[in-house]
């Protein structure tokens, strides 16, 4: 008997080790928003972030093999295209985070970005959301909250309620930025009481694991200033946010409208490429340079600082953050004009969109999006699911995402909610 591929998978890979969609898709090749199975069937890929600027873009792939055939090593030895990537980089940001450590997963960023609030601050404290993810080492793992760590949460680690568009924090819209910001404020309290005082506050400014929620310029403001008056860090995580995806800014936090004094990022930062970042304010970089004697040695090589500085040529020459912003109107338009009774909201901002649906009981329609998802697929088009209860259709096509893809996705939603049987 011929072993399938996903036998041979967990033959070598070990169990339970996670695929998307109930038939696994097999795909061998990619181009700009489309991909292609091994059968020789073509997806609109509307759901990875990682291919920011189109799959196997040919200025990226031009100038990783280029770098590739002259010369690559670690960051120990001197080289100009790092220093050129984190120039460029920080030109982009208005903060003072202009210095930056190159790793190469989002993982690692976030990892070092919340040991070098410890070192800041002299306390050892983290708030997040309580359904965040922020990547897999040790650390950060401890604010995940779809697999608790072994042995339960570090008692320095506090997880407060996610914003909310349709079940907002506190009860209501006008008072969900207030409440949140009480629950951080208590959250402070207990680190104080327990001795761990706090050193920062973590969050994607799109909330994007909790939902997309919509919430307006601003709405961190109460939570921030709680933050500085004990002394803590913010700290933004830039991984699906940033680098224009949101249309009307760069980055995340300059669209939610607070200034970090640490930015993550990752994935879409080389294509595909394995490169991330974290900058930080000077101060906070030289008390974590003090404090620990890191190195990593792939983080800033100059291939994978090449791929970087070809994703930014791309975005400024190909105009991906105006087409973010047009693209993502006429997208939410589109979608907003779809008529199903389970439909809650639909949300977005520039290219990431989010359709959440609830049962006529006000209960989370979580299999019949898992249903609906499928059916997508079935037809050709890849998206998933958000939230806390993986109700919310989860759409965030690579940036070169146009109109015509757009009535694409929104052509064949409403054929599949048309025929997809409502369960819940």
């Amino acid at each position: 008997m011929t072993e399938s591929l996903l036998e041979r998978r967990a033959r070598l890979m070990g169990p339970n080790v996670p695929t998307f969609y109930r038939q696994p898709l097999h795909l061998v090749r990619g181009e700009g928003v489309w991909l292609w199975d091994a059968a020789g069937k073509r997806y609109l890929d509307c759901y990875n972030n990682v291919p920011h600027v189109g799959h196997c873009h040919p200025h990226v792939v031009q100038a990783i093999c280029a770098q590739a055939g002259v010369l690559n090593t670690h960051t120990r030895y001197l080289h100009e295209t790092a220093l050129d990537l984190i120039d460029r980089l920080g030109a982009t940001m208005h903060h003072g985070t202009t210095q930056a450590i190159l790793t190469c997963t989002g993982s690692e960023a976030n990892d070092i970005a919340l040991r070098m609030a410890q070192a800041a601050t002299g306390k050892t404290g983290i708030i997040a959301t309580d359904n965040t993810y922020h990547g897999n080492t040790a650390l950060v793992s401890q604010l995940s909250t779809r697999k608790p760590p072994i042995g339960g949460y570090a008692k320095n680690v506090k997880l407060v309620p996610a914003p909310d568009s349709l079940r907002p924090v506190g009860g209501s819209i006008e008072g969900q930025a207030a409440a949140f910001a009480a629950n951080v404020a208590r959250a402070v309290a207990e680190l104080e009481a327990d001795g761990f005082g706090l050193s920062c506050m973590l969050i994607c400014p799109l909330f994007a694991n909790e939902g997309l929620p919509d919430l307006a310029p601003g709405f961190l403001d109460p939570t921030v200033q709680v933050i500085r008056k004990a002394g803590g860090l913010m700290i933004a995580d830039e991984v699906q946010p940033g680098f224009g995806r949101s249309g009307s800014h760069f980055w995340g936090h300059d669209r939610l409208g607070f200034a970090p004094d640490v930015v993550t990022m990752g994935k879409p930062m080389g294509n595909g490429h394995p490169v991330a970042a974290v900058f930080a304010t000077p101060a906070v970089m030289a008390t974590f340079r003090e404090a620990f004697g890191y190195f990593n040695t792939f983080g800033g090589n100059p291939v994978s600082a090449a791929a970087a500085m070809a994703v930014l040529d791309v975005i400024e020459n190909e105009g991906l953050q105006d087409n973010a912003r047009t693209t993502g109107a006429y997208m939410l338009e589109r979608l907003r004009a779809l008529r199903h009774p389970w439909i809650a909201q639909v949300r977005g901002a520039g290219q990431f969109y989010g359709v959440e649906f609830l049962t006529d009981d006000g209960a989370p329609a979580t299999a019949f999006v898992a249903d609906v998802i499928e059916a997508m697929v079935a037809r050709g088009v890849i998206l998933n699911n958000i939230g806390k209860h993986r109700n919310t259709l989860k759409m965030r096509p690579p940036m070169p995402f146009n109109r015509e893809h757009a009535d694409i996705v929104a052509d064949t939603l409403a054929v599949v909610l048309a025929t997809t049987p409502v369960r819940a």
